[in-house]
């Protein structure tokens, strides 16, 4: 991605854009490192700051030493089994131990109780004055208002305070918050743009969109079973638990003991080691190409970027143990550093965009508006605090609210920015025909460009096939789907029963296409 922006926009642009991709591999690395050394302490006991030091270990070796292929090759292994626990635990949710209607039921159930009836529930004598609904420990009894921190009683913005409805101000929230950050992965994440350029322009594109859809299972099917189960037993999982995600391990637990919790231990090595693997040589791509080679040894042979690319995940490794520590330290989990991924990354977000696809497109405007969208971002998100809360700490500015703020004023006021800019006061006329003399290889290594590869017309089919299909699976992932959830409200049981089915076959039609699709496309090499 850098590497087209210096091809494109320059030195400037380039060292911009280098900042706001080691910011997405950072945060999303510090993700996979909360919430795995979460998980570990709460399954295993082993204290959370060897666990946040020791976890990058298993990447560091097993990436250092295989390369991108590995990864490609492991990261097909891994979510083989990750999907199987994912539809193990489907199973067991919905029709081994439970059933739809079963659920239906607990989860009613669980929004029925009053405010004292939660309060006697989480506590130890089953008292008011012994509750720590509030509180979350044990340590401080009979606090009497505060933020529940058990999902206990009607939901507070949602329809009817019913968990079986989209018609969620706080979900609404998230959902959009989701959508920015998300954005900021794609287009600001260099492992998501070489796995594509490693790729055949046409089965890049296919890929993408099929592995977009089978991803979805994960979020969809997982959340439908392992997270509706949570609160519809009303295990005890605080609120900072379940922000740390912990909901998961304790479900599976609460299933079936030992076992649950070593499955769900197999599900995020495999999940940490593929993706952690993938950003890991993201970032030594980004070093020893756009840093050591750009500006230190532009003449680097590739064993030079090899050793330069091996040191670096090793210390980007070590770095991100440390940094996962300190994170923990300052009270800050997972689910906090998602809500913020979207105001670091997201105002560069259109610029990108604009580059790839906009011949007016400015190199000053996209500098200017990444910059300024993350600045106009950060002033949104702590005068947000501060109007909602009077005050500015790391809860206040983990709100929903405020992280939405932050959030959207990152994407709109960049791209905004960035279109005035382009438009009325630095309009170019780019030719991107001219694009493929700027890109430097290394020792002018063409292997593997096959005529397919650099065919321009095999390049525009693809484009055009992605562009139509991807605009129609947006619309009706964000658009049409929760709009068709709307007119339900509250879900009935047999509306719930069938949205249950639909994420059932969604989790198993995503394991089927996982598993076999690239044994079948690669059957010739195999």
């Amino acid at each position: 991605m850098c590497e087209i922006v210096r091809a494109r926009w320059g030195k400037a642009a380039h060292i911009t854009f280098l900042f706001f991709a080691f910011c997405a591999n950072i945060i999303v690395t510090s993700m996979l490192l909360l919430g795995g050394a979460a998980t570990v302490e709460a399954l295993t006991g082993i204290k959370y700051e060897l666990a946040a030091f020791l976890i990058p270990w298993g990447v560091i070796l097993y990436t250092s030493t295989g390369g991108l292929k590995a990864t490609f090759m492991a990261s097909y292994l891994h979510t083989m089994i990750i999907f199987a626990v994912v539809i193990t635990m489907i199973t067991l949710v919905y029709i081994k131990v439970y059933s739809s209607d079963q659920i239906y039921s607990f989860l009613a159930n669980t929004v029925s109780y009053s405010e004292e009836q939660c309060m006697a529930i989480y506590s130890t004598k089953g008292t008011v004055e012994t509750s720590f609904f509030y509180s979350g420990t044990k340590d401080t009894l009979g606090e009497t208002e505060g933020t529940p921190q058990y999902a206990c009683g009607p939901v507070p913005g949602n329809s009817q305070g019913s968990y079986l409805t989209m018609l969620s101000g706080d979900g609404l929230m998230f959902g959009i918050i989701n959508i920015v950050g998300n954005f900021g992965t794609v287009f600001v994440d260099q492992s998501y743009w070489q796995s594509a350029i490693a790729a055949r322009p046409a089965s890049a594109a296919k890929g993408y969109l099929l592995g977009g859809i089978c991803w979805f299972a994960i979020p969809f099917s997982l959340a439908t079973s392992l997270g509706l189960a949570s609160t519809a037993l009303m295990l005890p999982i605080t609120r900072s638990e379940a922000g740390s995600g912990l909901v998961p391990p304790a479900v599976a637990d609460n299933l079936l003991g030992q076992a649950g919790a070593v499955l769900i231990l197999i599900m995020l090595f495999m999940a940490i080691v593929s993706t952690g693997s993938a950003e890991s040589i993201a970032v030594s791509s980004l070093v020893a190409y756009d840093i050591y080679r750009e500006y230190i040894n532009p003449e680097a042979s590739g064993k030079q970027i090899l050793w330069v690319s091996r040191v670096v995940i090793v210390v980007f490794g070590v770095f991100m143990g440390l940094f996962a520590i300190a994170l923990d330290a300052m009270g800050l989990n997972l689910g906090w550093v998602y809500l913020f991924m979207g105001i670091v990354i997201g105002s560069a977000v259109i610029p990108l965009w604009n580059m790839m696809t906009w011949d007016k497109a400015s190199g000053k405007g996209a500098i200017i508006s990444a910059w300024g969208g993350f600045i106009l971002a950060l002033i949104a998100w702590f005068v947000g605090a501060a109007i909602e809360s009077g005050e500015v700490n790391v809860t206040t500015l983990g709100s929903n609210p405020v992280m939405l703020s932050g959030n959207l004023v990152a994407i709109l006021s960049s791209g905004l920015i960035h279109y005035v800019y382009s438009k009325f006061i630095d309009p170019q006329n780019y030719d991107f025909a001219t694009l493929d003399a700027n890109i430097h290889l290394v020792e002018q290594d063409l292997s593997g460009l096959t005529n397919d590869v650099i065919d321009k017309n095999e390049i525009r089919r693809a484009k055009r096939w992605i562009v139509r299909r991807g605009y129609i699976l947006t619309l009706v992932l964000i658009i049409v789907w929760p709009i068709l959830s709307i007119p339900a409200q509250i879900f009935t049981e047999a509306y719930f029963a069938f949205w249950v089915l639909v994420s059932i076959a969604w989790g198993f039609g995503a394991a089927v296409v996982i598993t076999f699709l690239p044994l079948f496309e690669s059957q010739d090499e195999i």
